[in-house]
């Protein structure tokens, strides 16, 4: 049964269908500084329904519902929750009001446990038994069919796992309107259908839910309502029996005609930028891998199976227990701890970008400058100027939105603060890349931008792509590495249609025939 079947089977789904919204949006605009993030939108949220919101980075989707969860204060409109006005001054105000939202960026406690996480804040008693609390989450876990280790500490967990744990926390309170904001950017195809699989068992229960994403196929698929936002605006709203194609909707969220397809044209091989044999330990199985400038290799696999320290491995966050890793030619032990400043050099795009790639509180300048401030030094001094013009540059080259330097990285969407991340690196030119999901949270428009750059870059690097979006892997990369609990599956060319085929089944771990 296609997703589409399952949710024209929900049994309650027609009950709501003329019930009046559970919260209505009413001519809402937000400001910042010169920035209208919001404008004059008026949106009504009905109980049972999954509605999706759809726009381009930056379009005012997040503001929006950061309002609506009292993270953020409206300059002007007013909120209404079952046909009363009501006020939040705090994110405490709307889980009063039985609203929850789970943001793009984890607010967790990382050396806290899952259990406590998914707890905090919501003991039902002064002494907690930290048994009866996984035994808890556990059950929730199950019940909704997002199985997790509930002892197993945050910091140890994969961005896939950490969203999971963030989804739960939204389950255990029980809130009656569930914001969902990118929530499938980091799961797999399996796990996405367990989340959708929550979602249509929460709005048979009556309950709202607002699923923020930039996956057409998804919003397609999950979503009874569309509205698209372009420019803060609310420009197209839908019900599911009258929504388009994938297409129009593309269209109407960028304003343009946009085919997320691209020719990948063979760049011929240069010489070896990443040579790995062997390497073990740290839950890493005789991985052995060599590319070359010229060449993408993506990574592909469940969340969890050795991507994360592989990833450190390379980038020197790691030391290697056993095996050889060859950087640029020069042995791990002598790229790393201090890796060449000018001329032969890595950049790494980490899939964490605003606690790994970025400082939120520091202005774009400084962000800037985190990775490049050798570029714009003499000896002891900074030439801060030239530095502010350079970020200005990239700022413009790369669509970063809205392009003011003195703003801070926590003032941009997800969207955006990533498309600073990815000019920054690419401004160093660098020998070789590693992309960790380097799309998550991107618009169709952005994806589609970052994609021909990534391309581009194998003119002068090696490309070593993890990421978790199976299309994208085919879309850019000559060879496909699926791992599985550590090891690597198969390594082989895309245009080899069997393996391809068989991505799925070696990602459970079984190879292919």
């Amino acid at each position: 049964m296609s997703e589409r079947d399952i949710i024209n089977n929900r049994t309650n789904r027609n009950a709501f269908v003329h019930l009046p919204p559970l919260v209505r949006l009413e001519h809402i605009c937000k400001v910042f500084g010169k920035v209208r993030a919001n404008n004059d939108i008026t949106l009504d949220i009905r109980p049972g329904m999954i509605k999706a919101l759809l726009g381009e980075n930056g379009a005012g989707k997040s503001t929006l519902m950061s309002i609506l969860s009292g993270r953020f204060m409206q300059t002007s409109g007013t909120i209404y929750v079952d046909g009363t006005a009501t006020r939040f001054d705090s994110p405490r105000d709307a889980i009063n009001a039985g609203i929850g939202m789970v943001y793009q960026h984890f607010m967790l406690v990382e050396s806290m446990t899952v259990a406590q996480n998914v707890l905090l804040g919501q003991e039902k008693g002064f002494i907690i038994s930290p048994k009866a609390m996984e035994a808890e989450v556990t059950k929730l876990a199950e019940r909704y069919g997002l199985p997790i280790d509930p002892s197993a500490r945050v910091s140890e967990l994969s961005m896939g796992e950490k969203q999971r744990v963030e989804i739960l926390k939204l389950l255990y309170r029980d809130s009656r309107v569930l914001i969902l904001d990118e929530p499938t950017a980091v799961l797999t195809p399996t796990e996405t259908e367990q989340l959708f699989e929550a979602m249509w068992r929460m709005a048979d229960q009556g309950k709202s839910i607002v699923f923020i994403s930039h996956k057409l196929k998804e919003v397609l698929a999950v979503a009874d309502e569309i509205a698209i936002l372009r420019r803060g605006e609310i420009v197209d709203e839908f019900h599911e029996s009258d929504v388009p194609n994938e297409t129009v909707l593309a269209n109407r969220m960028v304003g343009r005609d946009v085919v997320l397809a691209i020719e990948a044209e063979p760049v011929k091989p240069g010489s070896v930028v990443l040579d790995i044999a062997n390497l073990s330990g740290d839950g890493m199985e005789s991985l052995s891998l060599t590319l070359r400038k010229g060449e993408v290799i993506a990574i592909a696999g469940v969340a969890g199976n050795g991507q994360k320290e592989l990833v450190e491995v390379v980038c020197g966050l790691r030391k290697p227990v056993s095996g050889r890793v060859e950087i640029l030619g020069l042995d791990w032990n002598k790229f790393y701890p201090r890796p060449p400043r000018k001329g032969k050099s890595l950049a790494y795009i980490p899939e964490d970008r605003q606690g790994l790639a970025t400082c939120k509180y520091l202005d774009l300048v400084d962000n800037f400058l985190l990775t490049t401030r050798h570029s714009f030094t003499s000896g002891p001094f900074l030439n801060r100027k030239e530095a502010a013009e350079t970020t200005v540059k990239i700022i413009d080259e790369f669509n970063v939105q809205p392009g003011h330097i003195e703003g801070t990285a926590r003032s941009l969407s997800g969207g955006n603060l990533q498309k600073l991340v990815i000019g920054r690196e690419f401004f160093r030119q660098p020998d070789i890349i590693v992309a960790e999901n380097p799309t998550q949270g991107l618009d169709i428009s952005a994806t589609e931008e970052v994609w021909q750059r990534l391309l581009e870059a194998r003119n002068r690097a090696g490309i070593l792509l993890i990421t978790s979006e199976l299309n994208e892997a085919l879309q850019l990369a000559d060879y496909i590495a699926v791992m599985y609990r550590g090891r690597f599956m198969d390594v082989f060319h895309k245009s080899d249609a069997a393996k391809v085929e068989s991505i799925g089944l070696m990602m459970a771990g079984v190879t292919a025939a």
